[in-house]
């Protein structure tokens, strides 16, 4: 989607009421469909998955997250709609329909677990 962008003319005379609202209107539905898009691609952790990266301390951080949601975001696109994610210190089931991450382990307790109810595997190496 190309961005409308606006250019401020050297003039000698201001511009008129009428267009800077409407260069006012524009700006904000701009900054409001970013907003809409960038939630969009955003992972929501559900409240078990929050209780279980706390309880066994499992950090992430930013740059993870957002490597995590690019690929669950591709599986998406792909047909997936629960995915194992596998990171170097974490394993996610996540949901790709609805961007929520469900539950979470550390890499040591999954060499232990069958995981069922999933369609997609993600592995992200180091």
């Amino acid at each position: 989607m190309n961005k409308v962008q606006f250019h401020r003319i050297p003039t000698t005379h201001q511009p008129t009421s009428h267009f800077t609202k409407e260069v006012e209107k524009t700006n904000g539905f701009e900054r409001h469909l970013q907003n809409a898009l960038d939630r969009k691609n955003q992972l929501k952790v559900s409240k078990h998955a929050t209780a279980r990266l706390e309880e066994r301390n499992i950090r992430m951080t930013d740059a993870e997250w957002m490597r995590i949601a690019t690929k669950v975001d591709e599986a998406k696109k792909k047909g997936v709609n629960e995915s194992l994610v596998l990171t170097s210190n974490a394993a996610m089931i996540i949901s790709a329909k609805n961007n929520t991450v469900i539950t979470a382990m550390n890499r040591k307790e999954a060499t232990e677990q069958i995981f069922t109810n999933i369609d997609g595997t993600i592995i992200l190496p180091d």
